[in-house]
């Protein structure tokens, strides 16, 4: 079976990276006679004047075609005598910097090229350090174009000593620059003529022969767990791929983070029994006994591989909405999911200098050291120890779309130390006692849309009928609990954030807890919700339009704000994201608070009912 090489081609926008794989296929004979008939008859419409043009080999999508870029990641599969490849054609532009990095990700081997007419941009070096930081040891610079330059040997041997330098930036264990021309083919599989003072290899040679360090190194099994297959009920078998180490029948094993212990009874793979079973291979492992063992565990023989809700991480952020303290995403480690959200920025990474600069948020395509903090704990690792469970993708939880991926500098394990202390009282007895079922009731809306007088009017009625409750409004929590933060969006999301995890507290005491808040942003709202709870959370939108807000200005904001007394000022110079679904949507300009007020009462009575009348049941 032939050695397998996955790797990627980068660099900066139009350096050749499509043409060169492109060339590459088509001079080895490593395409089928249709794909390059096809290529030939396109390129005669092409923009190369009826000269092949081999990045059409790569650039899929219609967009690619008509603008001569790359957008999204171009995949081929190839064999040559030698060797197998998969070869990752990634985008040059900076706004597909995302998609870059996951082409980054699978790869061991990148083929960085330079525009030798251009020299070294700064997205090469951007690209050369998300290489370093998704594990990618080994670099071939490829230095295209030189057929511009005339093969000149002066202009080769500049490029040359830059790139050396960069390089010594990063610990990388294979570098190797070699002057090219795609579109001649220069270098591509065969020395060239053209460059007579150039002695090293040729690109695809180069490929063929270089030496892959797969760090088969000695370490304790670890295999993330994919699934659970139960075919009968004589057999329970936990299945993935084994990420390092050997696994033995009779061994000791642990399951994480609950940490419990088991012996390896059986193990299976691709459907036959063996005994023993290594570092790259499916795996099927059946337990001596029942476990606490599903999708999102890590089954290993090292009882000390980290369990931590907090780490330290190293992330690309690819959202366009920026990255800020306090907001909550899904993180997705291994087969591992958690809400998570950032507590600390320490800084970011200039992309050209390397330099660590002081930042308080994150924005598209930077590099962001921070403290990382999770709703349950999680098996985590260095990432330059264990990979799979050293890297991790941060999801909006909003949209579903992937806002940044990164790598673990460091666990934190204390804080795998602090633990829920679970009461003998629960959260059930106090509401018993209060003869109430517990509820948060968010009222959203813009100064002045009437959310304080409603929230107090409501509140007035609960207490008339004897019920137990709370009111946290928005300017007297910032007086107390909350006097240390601004107003950026950062401490926007921190305010929310803190008085969602007030009022979930206040639910457990078994209170109805009105919250009266701007909460402007649908993020910030949707992760109070997620805190609380979905069965405990009542959204309602006061939807008084603007004109009627800033007429009334109770305050006098608006006023302030349009003179520019006051920076992001919700309505004037900072946006409201009004809710998509509310529970609830009351309009005071057209009812009076009383009215409101009598609507809200009627929602949270009808909930007691039903809630009564199911806990009857």
């Amino acid at each position: 079976m032939k050695p397998l090489l996955r790797f990627m081609t980068c660099g900066s926008v139009d350096d050749g990276k499509s043409t060169l794989i492109g060339h590459m296929l088509y001079a080895a004979k490593l395409i089928y006679a249709d794909q390059e008939k096809a290529l030939e008859l396109d390129s005669k419409v092409g923009s190369r004047g009826g000269k092949i043009d081999y990045s059409l080999l790569l650039d899929g999508l219609t967009a690619e075609r008509e603008q001569g870029i790359t957008i999204d990641v171009a995949y081929r599969y190839f064999t040559s005598d030698h060797r197998s490849f998969i070869a990752a054609d990634t985008p040059g532009h900076e706004e597909y910097t995302r998609n870059m990095a996951v082409g980054a990700s699978h790869s061991d081997l990148a083929v960085l090229l330079v525009d030798a007419s251009k020299g070294v941009q700064s997205q090469t070096k951007r690209h050369l350090r998300i290489c370093s930081l998704m594990g990618i040891k080994h670099i071939a610079a490829a230095v295209n174009k030189m057929d511009l330059l005339a093969y000149d040997k002066e202009q080769w041997c500049v490029i040359e000593s830059e790139l050396n330098h960069m390089a010594k930036e990063f610990e990388l264990k294979t570098f190797q620059v070699i002057p090219v021309s795609a579109a001649e083919g220069d270098n591509i599989l065969d020395w060239s003529k053209n460059m007579p003072w150039y002695s090293g290899p040729a690109l695809l040679p180069y490929l063929e022969q270089v030496e892959i360090d797969t760090e088969e190194f000695e370490q304790p099994f670890y295999m993330p767990v994919q699934r659970v297959s139960r075919p009968n009920q004589h057999y329970r078998g936990y299945q993935g791929q084994i990420e390092g180490g050997m696994l033995r029948v009779g061994d000791t094993i642990y399951s994480l983070p609950s940490r419990e212990k088991a012996i390896v009874k059986s193990l299976k793979s691709a459907g036959r029994e063996t005994t023993e079973l290594k570092n790259g291979m499916a795996a099927s492992i059946e337990l001596d006994r029942n476990v606490d063992v599903s999708r999102g565990c890590v089954l290993t023989t090292d009882k000390l591989l980290p369990v931590t809700s907090k780490l330290k991480v190293d992330i690309i952020w690819m959202d366009e909405k920026p990255l800020i303290p306090g907001r909550n995403y899904m993180m997705k480690i291994g087969t591992q999911q958690a809400p998570a959200s950032v507590v600390k920025i320490y800084h970011q990474t200039d992309i050209n200098s390397g330099e660590l600069q002081p930042a308080v948020e994150g924005r598209k395509n930077e590099v962001i050291t921070c403290d990382i903090a999770l709703s349950s704990s999680v098996a985590a690792d260095r990432f330059s120890l264990r990979k799979e469970v050293g890297s991790f993708i941060l999801i909006d939880r909003l949209s579903g779309m992937t806002a940044g991926a990164g790598v673990v500098q460091e666990p934190k394990t204390s804080s795998a130390d602090i633990t829920w202390h679970e009461t003998s009282v629960t959260h059930e007895h106090r509401a018993a006692l209060k003869g109430q079922n517990p509820a948060v009731i968010w009222l959203t809306g813009l100064s002045g849309s009437g959310k304080s007088s409603v929230a107090n009017r409501l509140e007035e009625m609960l207490h008339a009928a004897g019920r137990h409750s709370m009111l946290l409004d928005g300017d007297n929590v910032r007086h107390g609990l909350n006097r240390d933060l601004h107003f950026t969006e950062a401490d926007r999301a921190e305010n929310i954030r803190r008085i969602a995890e007030t009022a979930k507290l206040m639910c457990d005491a078994g209170l109805i807890t009105i919250v009266s808040f701007i909460s402007p942003f649908r993020e910030d709202r949707e992760q109070a919700r997620a805190i609380i709870g979905e069965s405990r959370f009542r959204e309602v939108y006061i939807s008084t339009p603007l004109h009627i807000c800033e007429q009334r200005d109770p305050k006098g904001l608006y006023v302030k704000a349009r003179q520019g007394e006051i920076e992001a000022f919700t309505g004037v110079t900072s946006p409201y994201e009004a809710p998509e679904s509310p529970d609830l949507t009351i309009d005071t300009s057209s009812m009076t608070i009383q009215d409101a007020a009598e609507l809200i009462y009627t929602d949270i009575d009808q909930i007691q009912r039903s809630e009564g009348k199911a806990n009857d049941k």
